[in-house]
């Protein structure tokens, strides 16, 4: 005969759910992140560079992190219930966003400046400068607060009992992807060995910052 604890059993049974509800959250926050954004354009073209990748990429999962256990301890009901505060985020973010993709096209149009040498000047080759960046890219896009504190905040709560596995999935999720843009990256220096490159990345950039910061601005009109 087979004598199991009660206590046993019920642990048995609870730890697939747990995992469910932890691969849950770490699908849904893929599916969220990995998109072509401001921020994950930002984390590309810095890992290029290798320039403050361990600080933008330390910034960007930390802040993920907050925003996923936000939602999932329900403030994504506050943000819903004023949507004052999403227009204000809306017209900041598309100013940055704005300044950023003016900056990104002024890159593009003068390829002279486009070399991929590690001392290369830039305005995000500070630690402060890249950090300030990777801050604003983060918290002043409106879309980071409606898919991660109000979306998965939402969809956590449906795994009742098991919201802060899916939020620990959800977190594992941006980690990996972050970690792996920044740093994965620098596969794809040897293609940007030449100003051409840097040339279509920038103007890509400078694409993906204006349209979003129309977007941005549409919204909040």
């Amino acid at each position: 005969m087979n004598f199991t604890a009660p206590g046993q059993a019920a642990y048995g049974r609870r730890m697939p759910l747990d995992l469910a509800a932890a691969l849950s959250g770490l699908g849904l926050g893929l599916s969220l992140i990995v998109a072509i954004g401001s921020q994950n354009a930002f984390v590309l073209r810095q890992g290029l560079r290798r320039h403050r990748v361990g600080a933008v990429v330390l910034v960007c999962v930390l802040s993920d992190v907050a925003l996923i256990a936000a939602g999932v301890a329900g403030a994504g009901a506050v943000v819903q219930s004023r949507p004052w505060l999403l227009d204000a985020v809306r017209i900041a973010g598309a100013v940055f966003l704005t300044g950023y993709g003016l900056l990104a096209a002024r890159r593009a149009l003068r390829p002279g400046t486009l070399v991929p040498d590690d001392a290369a000047p830039s305005s995000t080759a500070s630690l402060a400068g890249a950090v300030t960046a990777a801050l604003a890219l983060t918290w002043l896009n409106p879309h980071v607060y409606l898919d991660t504190v109000v979306l998965l905040g939402s969809i956590a709560q449906s795994h009742a009992g098991r919201q802060w596995w899916f939020a620990a999935g959800a977190a594992l999720g941006s980690t990996l992807w972050f970690v792996a843009l920044g740093y994965g990256a620098a596969l794809l220096r040897p293609l940007f060995a030449r100003p051409r490159a840097w040339q279509v990345l920038d103007a890509v950039i400078a694409v993906v910052m204006l349209a979003l910061a129309g977007s941005l601005l549409a919204a909040a009109g």
